[in-house]
């Protein structure tokens, strides 16, 4: 049917926004961590000014921008967290590959463990005080690493436990976070919320792990993890201060727990495309996650690089990040919605090899960490900047918390599994080889996407029809 000039501008500026959202965060060398990834909203674009002038831009929203400003701050504390707390393990307390291997573990066993049950309460709970809690938490945490450090008290097991803390906190917050943004804006602004909201964990992988590679220097590492637990509580301010329209399910609509989490795993699985794509980015996360794990290592121990060089080149990587932000709305609309995302994967399943080839000439190391993560974190972008509007648009609002926490144990939850197999791997064949084995099994992930019906298609299916009526 024919548009008005007005509805047709419409029309485009949503489907750019829809291009832009960003995703399920895959670990860094998978495609990265950031379990939720940038979009480029047209404001980083060069057609900013229109876009911001438009009628009901979240530039107007002062509810939204106080939730932004805390995220913001947040996320550039994680960032200087990623720094310090491996070069605390590495490098003040002298950990093992094995040692390695259960932190990194520890970090990420709540997505395996609580990942199911946390979306099915999640749902009968208000999202925010969710939020709001976690933080608390996190904040707490954090705090006691320097405060045990001040003491001489600080070993490998205090990593662990607050590893853990952290990590049921994160589920709890994460799988609220992904599910909370539908209550805060409006349907039309999902797009431009999770844009926002992500392109800003893009900004701040500009300067955190730069910054914090510095204050490791400056302050050690037990300190500059407090500078972190001080933007948790900002965040946990910044959320007391917001405002949302989300209503509880009425309790006549709770099922038994089972049911619910099975309900959830039931509509990720049962849908073919989302179902290809958690498969990609599931085994991309479990090969990515053991290159991930040893990382500290090979960089810090075996080609000697500093804390501040590492920290440089995950910067230097948020640039591509931004670049492939900015580049994605282009792509998508070249080449379509659904096809981007088989051609993305392959670009992210042949990067990681970068990685063990870096042992054959450790004098170029530093470049080419620099030109691994950059790409990385470009292919990345262009392939999880389609997920979140997409499992957004197709989910009823009352499965919302489910389908993303099933989403996530699947995604993050073979991590655990596998950095405590690289700290197996890496105590008995070695760091390198491991890295080789972990670079193989990532190209075979893209498998699930680059062979299915994505090249067949130009766009993404739409609203799922509960969904749809949901909002009438």
């Amino acid at each position: 049917m024919p548009q008005s000039d007005d509805a047709a501008i419409e029309t485009a500026l949503k489907d750019v926004a829809a291009a832009e959202a960003r995703a399920e965060a895959i670990s860094p060398l998978s495609p990265s961590r950031s379990e939720d990834a940038a979009e480029a909203d047209r404001e980083i674009g060069d057609t900013a000014a229109g876009t911001q002038a438009r009628k009901g831009s979240l530039w107007r929203d002062r509810n939204f921008l106080v939730l932004w400003s805390g995220q913001a701050l947040s996320q550039f504390g994680s960032q200087i967290t990623g720094i310090a707390l491996p070069v605390l393990a590495v490098l003040i307390l002298d950990a093992s590959e094995w040692q390695i291997g259960v932190l990194n573990a520890a970090e990420m066993a709540a997505f395996l463990v609580v990942g199911l049950p946390a979306g099915a309460w999640i749902d009968r709970m208000r999202k925010r005080h969710v939020m709001i809690w976690a933080d608390a938490v996190r904040a707490v945490a954090l705090a006691a690493l320097p405060a045990l450090a001040i003491f001489g008290a600080l070993q490998i097991w205090h990593l662990y436990v607050v590893a853990l803390i952290m990590g049921v906190a994160t589920v709890f917050f994460d799988v609220s976070n992904q599910s909370f943004i539908p209550a805060l804006v409006r349907t039309d602004q999902i797009a431009e919320a999770n844009g926002k909201l992500q392109s800003t964990e893009q900004l701040a992988g500009l300067a955190g792990p730069a910054a914090g590679g510095w204050l490791v220097g400056a302050l050690a590492a037990p300190f500059a993890i407090l500078i972190d637990a001080l933007t948790y509580v900002a965040s946990f301010f910044a959320l007391l201060f917001t405002k949302d329209h989300e209503k509880l399910r009425a309790p006549e609509d709770h099922a038994p727990l089972l049911k619910e989490i099975g309900e959830g795993l039931r509509w990720v699985f049962g849908n073919p495309l989302l179902r290809r794509i958690v498969g990609t980015t599931g085994v991309a996360n479990f090969f990515g996650h053991i290159a991930m794990t040893l990382l500290p290592i090979f960089v810090l121990r075996e080609l000697g690089l500093t804390p501040a060089m590492l920290g440089i080149v995950f910067s230097l990587s948020a640039v591509g990040g931004l670049l492939g932000a900015i580049a994605t709305p282009r792509i998508v609309a070249r080449i379509g919605e659904a096809r981007a995302i088989p051609i993305s994967a392959i670009g992210f399943c042949l990067v990681p090899f970068f990685l063990p080839a870096i042992s054959l000439v450790p004098a170029l190391a530093f470049p080419f960490l620099v030109v691994q993560f950059f790409l990385m974190s470009f292919t990345v972008l262009l392939y999880n900047i389609t997920q979140v509007t997409f499992r957004q648009r197709i989910t009823p609002p009352r499965l919302l918390g489910r389908m993303n926490a099933s989403v996530r144990f699947v995604v993050w939850g073979v991590m655990p599994i596998s950095a405590l197999l690289a700290g197996a791997l890496g105590t008995w064949i070695g760091v390198v080889p491991t890295l080789w084995i972990a670079a193989f099994g990532e190209l075979l992930s893209c498998l699930f996407v680059v062979i299915g019906p994505f090249w067949t298609m130009r766009e993404l299916p739409e609203a799922h029809a509960d969904h749809a009526r949901s909002e009438e």
